[in-house]
């Protein structure tokens, strides 16, 4: 019989703070600034073993803009390629964080 390992689920240092992104971006709508976060939380969280609430927080932000992870990606693409991801004063600080 083999045995399976289980893993104790992580708390991201971020979470707190993008636990307040994530419950604007179901309330708000797919604006350019909204999408580059919700692609930059996909991307700090996809394969995090932990953080579920936020993931599917996430997925159901997709769905509701109905966009693909792959859809979101290539347009998230194109914004930051223009610099416009995120003007001065689209973002709390004003700059990204990614990790």
């Amino acid at each position: 019989m083999a045995s399976e390992v289980k893993t104790k689920d992580q708390q991201h240092p971020q979470e707190k703070r993008d636990r307040e992104i994530v419950a604007c971006l179901l309330q708000e709508t797919d604006s350019d600034r909204n999408k580059a976060e919700l692609a930059r939380l996909r991307v700090r969280y996809t394969g995090f073993p932990g953080a579920r609430e936020i993931q599917r927080h996430l997925d159901a932000v997709l769905q509701r803009w109905q966009l693909t992870e792959e859809q979101l990606f290539e347009m998230t693409r194109k914004i930051h390629a223009t610099g416009q991801a995120y003007k001065r004063g689209s973002s709390a600080d004003g700059k990204d964080d990614w990790t």
